[in-house]
């Protein structure tokens, strides 16, 4: 019979008999959110360059609050307190990051990458005891299905801004923004809708899927989404910085909008 070496449990931190890099796809997942989150975080907080014509970037879409002219509910509240600088992105980032925190897939790449629990398979962790997911912060996780159902409604308002991305002052018309729009609730979608939570939501309570047709397409079309999800996580995750990026340098005229049609 096979048989797997593993390091004992009270081997210390990062002890292993493994032979190959088990450190270098943590590693890669820690850069890569802990730049995602850096530069979000940054974006966040200018409040300026994210819009470009007809385009809006996604870490401000819906715009509730901010420009007069633009925003659903008009500019910079009187509520707003004093020590928090305004920007309308604030209202936003929280919905979309909280989704992927609590997120199935996200969790297994940060619990390895951040937290090193453990930080790959067969490897010692920092800790003598697993914690568990019914304290502060873990428990945090149990409401991911309800970033669910506002995520849903987010992905509505990027086919929204994708749609707009279209219609330029002078008419219809197809530029190189219009394209990255529309790419990215794309993305999106395919990594919300192929959710957990939502495979669950419309297949479950069921004994017998064939006899409601209705929820088993959703079923197999969810179930098809999911066995893709990390897939769809870090190209979505990739493209809507991009799609901030490409309307932040196109408005701060570093990049030109190429009009295709």
């Amino acid at each position: 019979m096979a048989s797997v070496d593993v390091p004992l449990r009270n081997g210390g931190f990062g002890s292993t008999q493994r032979k190959d890099a088990w450190w270098l796809t943590p590693l890669l997942v820690f850069l890569a959110l802990a730049g995602f989150i850096a530069y979000a975080t940054w974006a966040a907080f200018q409040n300026a360059h994210y819009r470009f014509g007809p385009y809006l970037s996604p870490f401000y879409s819906p715009e509730l609050l901010g420009d007069p002219a633009t925003a659903i509910f008009g500019g910079k509240p009187g509520w707003w307190p004093g020590w928090l600088p305004f920007s309308p992105a604030l209202l936003i980032l929280p919905v979309p990051a909280g989704f992927r925190f609590t997120c199935y897939y996200y969790r297994g790449a940060y619990y390895k990458a951040f937290w090193a629990d453990p930080p790959a398979c067969a490897v010692g962790e920092p800790r003598r005891k697993y914690l568990g997911e019914r304290g502060f912060p873990l428990i945090y996780q149990n409401i991911h299905r309800y970033f669910l159902y506002l995520s849903i409604l987010f992905i509505l308002f990027l086919l929204h801004d994708a749609w707009e991305a279209f219609w330029f002052a002078d008419g219809f018309g197809v530029g190189v923004g219009s394209l990255v729009l529309l790419i990215n609730p794309i993305l999106l979608g395919g990594y919300t809708f192929g959710c957990h939570s939502l495979r669950h939501l419309v297949g479950g309570r069921v004994d017998l899927l064939s006899q409601s047709p209705a929820r088993k397409t959703a079923y197999d079309c969810v179930s098809c989404l999911n066995r893709k999800h990390m897939n769809w996580a870090w190209p979505s995750l990739i493209w809507v910085a991009f799609s901030d990026v490409y309307v932040r340098l196109c408005s701060m005229g570093i990049w030109t909008d190429w009009r295709i049609l």
